[in-house]
């Protein structure tokens, strides 16, 4: 019998699992929005997914529809999220607004930050929350708590 790696070469070591209510139309969304590509899917009688998982970049976005019998919900079924996600992209602004054209809903607005990248936040029509981000100066760890120190308590 073949060894088995316990690690596959072909996935990142942390991976979010998302689910949602309606996993056909986020898995658009993230294509759409995030530039994600659909690697694979299990579909479900009814129609609905059994477990995804897109590639966004480098990274593995996994996601099934809820499954309530089982305990899977979504953020809108247990009334919000903690969680939120940050994704890179090459341009914060123009990603922010096609989310929002496309039924999200704005967090906070685009906007460069003290840390060095220029980021906002917005809530997807399922409840989960994504930061997008492009990186647009190279911040120093002591500059970056000088400038964090110049803003005062958070």
């Amino acid at each position: 019998m073949a060894e088995v790696k316990p690690i596959p070469d072909d996935y990142p070591r942390v991976m979010p699992y998302l689910c949602v209510d309606g996993a056909e139309d986020a898995i658009r969304f993230y294509t759409n929005v995030l530039g994600a590509a659909e690697r694979m899917r299990l579909p479900m009688p009814g129609g609905t997914v059994g477990h995804a998982e897109l590639v966004i970049g480098d990274s593995i976005v996994m996601l099934a529809d809820e499954f309530p019998d089982m305990g899977n919900l979504g953020p809108r079924s247990i009334g919000g999220t903690p969680v939120s996600m940050m994704v890179f992209v090459e341009d914060a602004d123009t990603t922010f607004a096609k989310a929002i054209e496309n039924g999200a809903a704005e967090v906070s607005p685009v906007q460069d930050h003290f840390y060095g990248d220029r980021s906002g936040t917005f809530e997807d029509p399922w409840g989960h929350r994504w930061s997008v981000g492009t990186h647009v100066e190279d911040v120093a760890p002591e500059e970056m708590s000088r400038r964090m120190a110049a803003m005062g308590e958070p």
